[in-house]
């Protein structure tokens, strides 16, 4: 049973806007009351919760955030963005309401839980899971916006009007104790019960932990947190053995996820594919579709770069003989759909000329990179692309190459550390000759370039490229520059140019409607003028 089958939309100021999107006011008959009044009740202010941190629109939005996809077929926000044409009107930057909804939801609950008659274990684990999400909506709000406005009570319109924004550092100050001072009171994944799947666990938290310290560049908790995970101290974790198997709903809440925003069929779904998947397949106007950097980043099956001396790429036949990986992520030209995916049509073919999903320009509805993409899609029935697929947000692939990537930067590389792993990854991958497998060694920048790609192959179309672009301070080195597709004809397709402004586009901006309502959220991020 998955845990959003219990999600019923509650009215306790969670759900309206009101004249602050940090105060939202009921609108219904539930008083504080009457409303507190069974586990059951709380439990579904708890769900709520869980529904607010983090859903599909947020992490495919993400994605299109990154250089390894883009919104071809119209200029959408995050495109805008990308252009480097952001203002403070950007209708995206308005996340920050629901997001700050999320935060009422968990004071309220924090607020009355004490007033509901229930047992004791279970009042003490809700509220850990309350107190993870608001640790988790708070990292994401000051990871969008810098200083935020901070508080850990519910605050009045009066206040929420008058609030002033907190620096970073206070903030993540107050999630790293919040996660130490709850991480004992959640379950391990072990413990968990098949009903209780996709519940907050004790890795869940120490993820968290790791992922906010990786945001600090604090290499030594990072490597902490997540060896800790690796040690099993936590629960239970490994590698899936299939990669492509991962994003399959018949492997949901496998041994490789630890967290993830849960989805029903025919009841709670999402459909961004229909904007993704080759039109052949039942989409719609593809609009968000990979790049050809991200192409260019998956290795040869030889383990070598294309652009690397000695290198076996073909560029006469360039998806030949590449890292599995491409093929569970980018649906190119030639694409073997039905042996990957076990029905539909046989081949996909993106080539001008030669069917449904050709690319041509003079047809909005095609992909302008000549790619679609392939991960994730799960459609729940015939004729439709909504799926109740579940969105994996936290995985053990991440956690070693976190691990790999904070003892690298210590200067603590080695080839133990290596072959526990970037390169139990590559043999998940399907990776067997030893210039892909064994310690490459090399210098510095050799090295940090082989983490940073295999992080980018491993997790694209999962929403995190952009987090890592922005932590490494690299826009201008991925963000910058002709957006390309396929090269068909001997000419590579350019979509757009991308600029990145390193004084301005790490952060959004404070939405202009929130200082119109509080002048003390001024002055605005770099960049923004209010």
């Amino acid at each position: 049973m998955k845990l959003y089958k219990l999600l019923t939309i509650i009215a306790l100021g969670i759900g309206a806007v009101a004249c602050n999107d940090m105060e939202q006011i009921p609108t219904n008959n539930f008083t504080d009351a009457n409303y507190w009044t069974s586990p059951e009740r709380a439990q579904n202010v708890v769900n709520m919760a869980y529904s607010q941190m983090y859903d599909a629109g947020k992490f495919w939005g993400d994605e299109s955030l990154s250089d390894n996809v883009i919104d071809a077929n119209r200029v959408s926000d995050q495109r805008l963005i990308r252009r480097g044409m952001a203002t403070t009107t950007v209708g995206l930057f308005e996340q920050w309401g629901g997001l700050y909804g999320g935060i009422k939801t968990c004071h309220v609950f924090l607020d009355h839980i004490d007033d509901v008659a229930m047992d004791e274990s279970l009042r003490t684990r809700m509220t850990s899971e309350i107190r993870f999400a608001r640790a988790y909506i708070f990292f994401r709000l000051a990871n969008l916006y810098g200083a935020i406005p901070f508080f850990t009570k519910d605050i009045t319109l009066a206040e929420a009007n008058t609030i002033s924004r907190t620096p970073v550092s206070e903030v993540y100050s107050f999630i790293h104790t919040e996660l130490d001072d709850i991480i004992n009171t959640l379950p391990s994944r072990d413990q968990l019960s098949v009903e209780e799947n996709g519940k907050i666990t004790k890795a869940a938290a120490a993820m968290l932990q790791a992922r906010v310290y990786l945001m600090e560049s604090d290499w030594e908790n990072v490597a902490k947190y997540t060896k800790r995970i690796m040690d099993g101290e936590f629960g239970t974790y490994e590698l899936f053995p299939s990669y492509a198997g991962l994003f399959k709903e018949a492997n949901e809440y496998n041994c490789e996820v630890i967290f993830d925003r849960a989805y029903v069929p025919n009841m709670i779904t999402w459909g961004d594919m229909f904007d993704m998947a080759p039109l052949s397949l039942g989409s719609r106007t593809v609009d968000r579709v990979p790049t050809r950097s991200l192409v260019d980043t998956y290795l040869t099956r030889g383990g070598y770069r294309i652009d690397e001396a000695g290198t076996d790429y073909d560029e006469h036949n360039p998806y030949l003989n590449r890292d599995p990986r491409m093929t569970a992520t980018i649906v190119y030209d030639g694409y073997k759909w039905k042996e990957n995916f076990g029905s539909g049509p046989e081949e996909i073919r993106t080539a001008p000329g030669t069917g449904q999903d050709a690319y041509d320009p003079s047809n909005a509805a095609t992909s302008k990179t000549g790619y679609y993409v392939a991960k994730y899609f799960a459609p729940q029935g015939e004729g439709t692309l909504n799926s109740g697929l579940n969105i994996i947000t936290m995985r053990y692939a991440d956690v070693l190459l976190m691990y790999a990537e904070a003892m690298f930067e210590q200067g603590l590389m080695t080839v133990d550390v290596w072959n526990n792993t970037v390169k139990l990854i590559r043999k998940r991958a399907g990776f067997t000759v030893a210039k892909a497998l064994d310690y490459p060694g090399g210098d510095e920048a050799a090295m940090r370039r082989i983490i940073r790609d295999e992080r980018r192959v491993e997790f694209a179309m999962e929403g995190l490229r952009w987090w890592d672009i922005k932590r490494w301070k690299a826009g201008s080195q991925y963000l910058t520059g002709p957006v390309c597709g396929a090269t068909f004809d001997g000419k590579k397709l350019v979509v757009d140019t991308y600029a990145f402004d390193e004084n301005r586009d790490y952060l959004w901006a404070v939405p202009q409607s929130q200082i119109n309502l509080n002048k003390n959220l001024a002055p605005n991020n770099p960049g923004y003028s209010n």
